[in-house]
């Protein structure tokens, strides 16, 4: 199965923070934008911050493998190597995460890392990586 980018569209309060977030810390590389929109390549995949005024960030989380993790959510599943690249420039950068990265479902199907942290007005990201990527759908 060839594999083809996604898309997803997001709400943010303030368009200007967002584009430090997604694009100076994380580093995404800036897309199309407008006054009430901006576009971002995460990984190979199109996100789209759209201003919302005044929004609220959802304030729900389930609990998974022992800790409480935010719903709704979104991020990427990116090669193990990369995953680790990644967590620690998000440490050196001081972001403060939800749920810190650490080896979920240790030694079961689905071994994977994980880390949650939020955006500036409140959306969940996670970013997971898969020591065995076979492994992806495991369910036992």
């Amino acid at each position: 199965m060839t594999l083809t980018p996604f898309h997803i569209a997001f709400p943010v309060h303030d368009l200007e923070a967002a584009a430090r977030f997604y694009g100076i810390l994380l580093g995404l590389p800036r897309g199309r934008s407008s006054e009430t929109w901006i576009d971002y390549d995460l990984f190979g995949h199109q996100i789209v911050a759209h201003l919302k005024p005044g929004m609220t960030a959802a304030n729900h989380h389930n609990p998974v493998d022992g800790h409480d993790v935010p719903v709704p959510h979104f991020g990427v599943v990116l090669e193990w190597g990369a995953f680790h690249g990644f967590a620690d420039r998000l440490r050196a950068a001081g972001v403060a995460f939800v749920i810190a990265p650490y080896i979920r479902f240790a030694g079961q199907p689905g071994e994977q890392a994980t880390m949650f942290f939020l955006d500036p007005s409140g959306n969940a990201l996670e970013f997971k990586s898969f020591r065995d990527p076979s492994k992806l759908f495991a369910t036992d």
